[in-house]
């Protein structure tokens, strides 16, 4: 890709707790941050138009797309995505799905960012399940968390199939050489676990092209033993929130200890910069959005409760996702298994 070819993002302006506001403002701070990056800003004209009156930024790149329905959290997803075709959620996935858009970014309802991204976007032909693959801070360097809501009910050859896509992106976006795979279990030994998990470690051990440790158990994932950590969509979630609660107390637990007595508010004046770097790195916003691999087009999620500082860097995340062309590597790879 040319380094000034424009990345066209289409980003959900009325999905999330915070929308408009917080969508529109992460638009512009990308907008700032970037040259490469071109937005749409899907939603109602109106709201979208007074968020944006608040800012500087550049006009030439920046589109609105005026929609007249949202999807709210609660709704039956399906259903939501067949009755509510002017949506912002819904118009944002055809963007990508027509090619007027190389990406689209949501903080929208979950189950309809999923099934929309299924059923408009479509899946690469040769990839069974698509599923959300958020990246997560460990004590050495982030790490890949696949799949983490997508497909609960899901097979030995899914869970292949996330080792080779999680690999993939590891090596192209993150830049990590031979990433190395893990398969969340409640126990080292190979014969733990139930039936699919034993099934997946025979395929896996196997398995040409995946540098796989074995089982991983949940308390190692923070320290970093793998580089993708493959599971289905339910224990995945489970340990994405369990991870982000625990952190977030944590981080609480750590200021409010700072701020307890004269002594640690001095001790913490001195050691604020290094703090401020640590927690920094254990933020999940820093880490912009999951994407939801394996469709023909880029598709990402981010927190229902995002801010703008992860919406900014999910739109970021995605000129790198463009320009390494994850889409084409992940059919490579298919086109070796035929």
């Amino acid at each position: 890709m040319n380094s000034k070819e424009l990345v066209r993002i289409a980003v959900d302006a009325m999905g999330g707790d915070h929308a408009p506001s917080e969508p529109v403002k992460g638009a512009v701070d990308a907008l700032k941050e970037s040259d490469r990056v071109f937005i749409y800003l899907t939603g109602k004209a109106e709201q979208i138009n007074t968020e944006l009156a608040k800012y500087d930024y550049p006009k030439d790149r920046l589109e609105v797309i005026n929609c007249t329905e949202v999807i709210e959290t609660g709704e039956p997803p399906v259903k939501a995505i067949k009755t509510k075709k002017d949506s912002s959620l819904i118009k944002g996935l055809w963007m990508v799905r027509d090619g007027r858009a190389d990406a689209f970014v949501s903080s929208g309802s979950t189950g309809a960012v999923l099934a929309g991204g299924q059923v408009i976007v479509r899946k690469i032909k040769g990839i069974q399940r698509a599923p959300l693959a958020p990246m997560i801070p460990t004590a050495k360097t982030p790490a890949l968390l696949i799949d983490c809501g997508a497909n609960v009910d899901a097979k030995s050859s899914h869970l292949v199939q996330f080792a080779h896509m999680g690999s993939i992106y590891m090596q192209s976006v993150i830049g990590v050489k031979n990433p190395r795979v893990g398969l969340v279990n409640i126990g080292a030994e190979e014969e733990k676990g139930n039936e699919l998990a034993k099934e997946t470690y025979q395929l896996l051990k196997d398995e040409p092209g995946i540098n796989f440790v074995g089982n991983v158990e949940a308390r190692d994932i923070p320290y970093g033993k793998a580089d993708v950590y493959v599971t289905e969509a339910f224990t995945g979630n489970v340990i994405l929130k369990l991870y982000e609660g625990v952190g977030g107390v944590l981080i609480s637990k750590v200021k409010e200890g700072l701020m307890s007595t004269i002594r640690s508010k001095i001790g913490g004046i001195l050691i604020k910069p290094a703090l401020k770097r640590t927690l920094k790195e254990f933020d999940s916003s820093e880490y912009g959005g999951a994407p939801l691999l394996g469709l023909r087009g880029l598709v990402v999620k981010t927190h229902g409760s995002a801010k703008a500082k992860e919406i900014r860097n999910t739109i970021l995340q995605s000129v790198q996702f463009k320009d390494q062309d994850i889409n084409g590597r992940i059919r490579e790879y298919l086109d070796a298994q035929e």
